[in-house]
C-alpha cells in the first residue's frame, strides 16, 4: 500500500533536520534525526568515511557550509516504517557536491534515520 502524501510530508520534514545541520554548521538538528547508532558509509575526497554517524556530526560542525551552500531533498520511498531519502548538496565548504542516501525507520510513531550513505562528486574531489 503506497504511503498517503502526508506520510511523504513527514519523511521529508524529518529530512530537512539534516539540511538545516549542514547549512547552519550545527550538528544539533541532525541529532534530533539520527538514532544513536546511526552508521555512515562515503568516500570523502577519496578516503572511506565509515562507522558512527558521530564522524558527520564532527564534519558539520567544523566545516562551515558556506554562503553557495544549496541543498534539495527528494523523498524516494515510504513504506509503511520505512523511507529512503535522496539528498542533494551543492558547494558544501565552498567546494564539494555530494549525493547523499538516507535511510529512515519509524520508530514510536517518529521518523528517524538509521544509516547515511553518500558519494562526492569526482570532479569536486581534492588530492
Amino acid at each position: 500500500m503506497r504511503a498517503s502524501i502526508e506520510e511523504y510530508k513527514a519523511v521529508e520534514t524529518a529530512a530537512l533536520k539534516f539540511v538545516k545541520s549542514v547549512a547552519e554548521g550545527n550538528s544539533a538538528f541532525a541529532r534530533e534525526l539520527f538514532i544513536d547508532e546511526a552508521v555512515l558509509f562515503g568516500y570523502l575526497d577519496g578516503r572511506l568515511e565509515h562507522g558512527s554517524i558521530e564522524q558527520f556530526y564532527h564534519n558539520v560542525d567544523t566545516v562551515s557550509a558556506g554562503s553557495d551552500f544549496k541543498a534539495r531533498v527528494d523523498v524516494i520511498d515510504v513504506e509503511e516504517t520505512l523511507a529512503v531519502v535522496r539528498v542533494l548538496e551543492e558547494k558544501w565548504g565552498g567546494r564539494i557536491d555530494f549525493t547523499d542516501y538516507l535511510l529512515l525507520m519509524k520508530i514510536d510513531g517518529a521518523w528517524r534515520c538509521v544509516a547515511k550513505a553518500y558519494n562526492q562528486n569526482s570532479n569536486t574531489i581534492q588530492k
